[in-house]
């Protein structure tokens, strides 16, 4: 019996009930496939996010509190102005990638060149601003202390304004040193000390009357941390543990560490599907450059890497809505 052999046409027709299913190519209908098992998994990393911020919604972090950096500008509070800028250039490089996808309908060449590099110019950008935005929620912004029971508590001036722990802990020459191979056991090492020991902030507070704590819980009226009466406040510094600066999975100084553990998760995880549309664009780049797709006489593959460039554009304005606006 002799094997029939599907009669394939430009890279479109493959085996099945249908050669065309929906009028789409195999490599399309694959692209589509995998971007809905993306988005499922995408899905389930917001839902349980979601489950969490309504779990702890008295005590999340406060998105205004936690990004507020601008490059170049150190200390001015620009809330939320710079992942504005980073969301519109990852937006404006899909409106590339559909100018490139176009040109590739017309097979021109030179247009399909300069968009796609526009396209991947907007990648680097945004990769390069994520990265900056990561160092800043790592580093840290004012410092905080934990207490036994893992809450965190904030330092605030008479005005109710977050305030640099640089700016009123006494410092003082301890002799506590941060333990590593060559200072000890050579197994033994430690993770990096904070600038300040709950003993140096502690008496820092008592030496400046005007200021005073706040919590992490929100008042459901003004939508802002309370802040405990200076009175009150010698209270929880007694239960004071350790003195935390910038965040990690272990600990966050912007309050609930399941907050910096879902933005280092989610945010990373984004940051990887970003990086890996940014190499493969390259490679298309250069594929158009030596004009790969002028003698297969179409270019689809630049349509189906513009429908994946396309879902990752989309996924970060649930992720931006998710954590930067809700």
């Amino acid at each position: 019996m002799e094997a029939t052999a599907a009669t394939e046409t430009n890279g479109t027709s493959w085996e099945g009930g249908n050669n065309n299913p929906l009028g789409a190519s195999y490599g399309k209908m694959m692209m589509w496939f995998f971007i809905l098992s993306d988005a499922l998994t995408f899905s389930g990393f917001l839902g349980a996010y979601g489950l969490m911020r309504f779990k702890f919604i008295d005590s999340w972090p406060i998105a205004d509190e936690v990004f507020t950096h601008f490059p170049f500008l150190h200390g001015v509070h620009a809330p939320m102005y710079y992942v504005a800028i980073m969301t519109f250039v990852l937006i404006f490089s899909s409106v590339t990638m559909v100018l490139a996808v176009d040109a590739g309908h017309q097979m021109n060449k030179k247009k399909v060149t300069f968009y796609m590099l526009l396209t991947i110019i907007g990648g680097l950008i945004f990769l390069g601003s994520q990265a900056w935005e990561w160092k800043n929620f790592i580093n840290g912004s004012y410092g905080a202390v934990q207490l036994h029971d893992g809450k965190i508590i904030q330092f605030v001036d008479a005005s109710g304004h977050q305030i640099e722990l640089e700016k009123f802990a006494l410092s003082s020459d301890e002799g506590r040193v941060e333990h590593t191979k060559n200072k000890g056991l050579w197994f033994v090492k430690e993770a990096a000390l904070p600038p300040f020991s709950v003993n140096q902030v502690i008496e820092g507070f008592k030496a400046n009357p005007s200021i005073t704590i706040r919590t992490e819980q929100i008042n459901p009226e003004t939508k802002e941390k309370t802040i405990i009466p200076r009175a009150e406040a010698m209270t929880y510094l007694n239960e004071a543990k350790i003195v935390v600066k910038g965040a990690n999975l272990k600990v966050n100084e912007y309050g609930k560490t399941l907050f910096a553990d879902f933005f280092f998760f989610i945010t990373g995880f984004h940051g990887f599907h970003v990086f890996s549309g940014v190499i493969i664009n390259i490679i298309i780049f250069f594929n158009v450059i030596i004009g790969t797709y002028e003698r297969r006489g179409h270019y689809e593959m630049v349509e189906k890497v513009g429908l994946y460039w396309h879902f990752v554009d989309l996924v970060w304005v649930f992720v931006f809505t998710f954590f930067y606006l809700v």
